[in-house]
């Protein structure tokens, strides 16, 4: 493998304080996904992710970062700009469960709709998106993914490499175990 190649298969943006964490900052394994809310593929491996997450509990923690592919999935930009706004109001898991569990329905004024329903500030959001307040945080997550060698999504890392085997439910939980037990 190529010297470029090696560096394109690690993460290159290491998980920081920026990102939006599920589980303990000590855990064995790190699992970071890059993802669009309008993938069908990312919305297939939304219940895989849960899953591998109960299953490996405190061992493991998850990140999520945002690659819209916009030219396939037209509402996959805002989807991702209405997750930041509602991590803005401490809201970020949920509203990324939300847009996972409504893949069908993310148009603006779903997407307003549904901050509504999860206690946000809806007006807020919805000025934050006519703004394209959070349009450079996304931008930032998907140019990460791109020097990281993301090509597609979803994409998985885990501590840091990149997971080129199936992620269904069971060779994800035994390459997680399996780092974990190298860690």
């Amino acid at each position: 493998m190529s010297r470029r190649a090696a560096a394109a298969a690690t993460l290159t943006l290491p998980v920081s304080d920026r990102d939006h964490v599920q589980g303990p900052a000590d855990a064995l394994v790190t699992l970071v996904e890059y993802g669009d809310y309008e993938c069908p593929h990312c919305g297939r491996a939304y219940p895989i992710v849960r899953a591998v997450q109960r299953r490996m509990g405190p061992r493991l923690r998850f990140v999520f970062r945002n690659f819209p592919l916009r030219e396939s999935h037209p509402h996959a930009q805002h989807a991702a700009e209405a997750a930041e706004a509602a991590g803005a109001q401490g809201k970020f898991w949920e509203m990324h469960d939300r847009l996972f569990e409504r893949q069908f329905a993310l148009e603006d004024t779903d997407l307003v709709e549904y901050a509504r329903e999860l206690g946000l500030d809806a007006a807020r959001l919805r000025r934050e998106l006519a703004e394209r307040r959070y349009e450079p945080r996304v931008r930032e997550d998907f140019r990460s993914g791109v020097t990281s060698g993301v090509n597609g999504t979803p994409t998985f890392f885990i501590n840091g490499a990149r997971h080129d085997a199936a992620w269904d439910a069971e060779p994800l939980l035994a390459a997680l175990q399996q780092s974990a037990r190298r860690a």
